[in-house]
């Protein structure tokens, strides 16, 4: 099979029109002095032979890639991908590429992702990251997504505010005991969660943490979190800090013969895909990913037109949290402390 024909360069351009290749690069790229007549000339006539701008020569030329990087810290939890098209449509309105890196969970491999997109000549870098990451050596501007209480975070969620929104919300239910389910108690972001439940509680309103890495350390993966037990105890809520903690809880407590949210309520926090379509459905809290996308990419984008691609920056934004919205569901109901009382004295 013969080799694909490559399309036309400039020089073909300029050899069919009579004109130097200079001027047909002026032309295209809006610089010179060319008449309009002229200029409008070239570009139909690069059109109708197919021409596309080699993003390499136009590195080469301006220094500028017009490429952007994106290090996402699980590409396979069903949250990043959401993100992932929010941050590509923020930059392609910009008129900028998105090179995409999955660091698969591993500290190292996203330091190493970041060398890669480094390499690649990204002018800059938007960055989720995973704990003891080392943002400051990426050698381009940088924006962080991830919570107001990481350092150099650029703009995120507001995720304090969401876990008070959970709070009123149960709070408004009845729920006096509410266990919070959450995974790495590590993690800047489920802290903040956890940290906006427990501001959030009223008076008579009490609050116990269970985090699933710690228990499942001892008991190994995928144990029991041994909440039917927590439904005896007197809990009537369960409070997880991600839609996929509250699923592992909603999947258990029907498991183990508890009706939701009949005889205890669930909450999450994201709002993934399957959160509505689950039985039931899921009451959880959800970002606002076009509004922290745009943030994002605007604020780098400021900040490699101020400083140049080659900095090593952290990038600020004038507003750095953006509000959560509670999404109530079918998870979710009044608390029913007589039956709660009666499975007590049964037990």
């Amino acid at each position: 099979m013969p080799p694909a024909r490559p399309g036309p360069n400039l020089s073909r351009i300029a050899t069919s029109l009579g004109v130097s290749v200079a001027t047909v690069s002026n032309a295209l790229s809006g610089k010179g002095r060319v008449s309009e007549s002229l200029a409008e000339k070239i570009r139909e006539h690069a059109s109708e032979l197919g021409y596309v701008p080699s993003q390499a020569g136009r590195a080469l030329r301006t220094g500028r890639s017009g490429v952007l990087g994106l290090v996402l810290p699980d590409i396979a939890n069903p949250l990043f991908p959401k993100l992932a098209q929010a941050i590509e449509f923020a930059a392609t309105a910009a008129g900028y590429g998105v090179l995409i890196a999955d660091s698969r969970g591993d500290v190292a491999a996203q330091t190493q992702a970041i060398n890669r997109l480094i390499e690649r000549g990204v002018e800059g870098m938007v960055i989720v990251p995973r704990r003891a990451t080392r943002i400051s050596s990426a050698s381009c501007p940088v924006a962080v997504i991830d919570t107001a209480s990481t350092p150099g975070n650029t703009v995120a969620a507001d995720h304090w505010q969401g876990g008070r929104d959970i709070a009123a919300h149960l709070a408004e239910l009845g729920h006096k005991r509410i266990l919070i389910i959450g995974n790495n108690p590590e993690s800047n972001v489920q802290n903040d969660r956890a940290g906006g439940i427990r501001s959030g509680l009223r008076a008579g309103m009490q609050s116990a943490t269970l985090w699933i890495e710690r228990l499942e350390r001892d008991r190994g993966g995928g144990c029991s979190l041994g909440l039917a037990e927590k439904v005896r105890e007197g809990f009537t809520a369960f409070a997880a800090l991600s839609d996929l903690q509250a699923l592992r809880a909603l999947t258990e407590l029907q498991r183990d013969g508890i009706v939701v949210p009949d005889m205890a309520s669930v909450t999450g926090f994201d709002d993934l895909i399957w959160s509505p379509v689950v039985t039931p459905a899921l009451t959880t809290t959800a970002m606002d990913m076009v509004t922290i996308a745009e943030i994002a990419i605007s604020s780098l984008l400021k900040t490699i037109q101020t400083n140049g691609s080659r900095v090593g920056t952290l990038v600020t934004a004038e507003m750095d949290r953006v509000p959560m919205q509670l999404i109530v569901r079918q998870s979710s109901g009044p608390a029913s402390p007589v039956q709660i009382h009666t499975q007590t004295e049964n037990s």
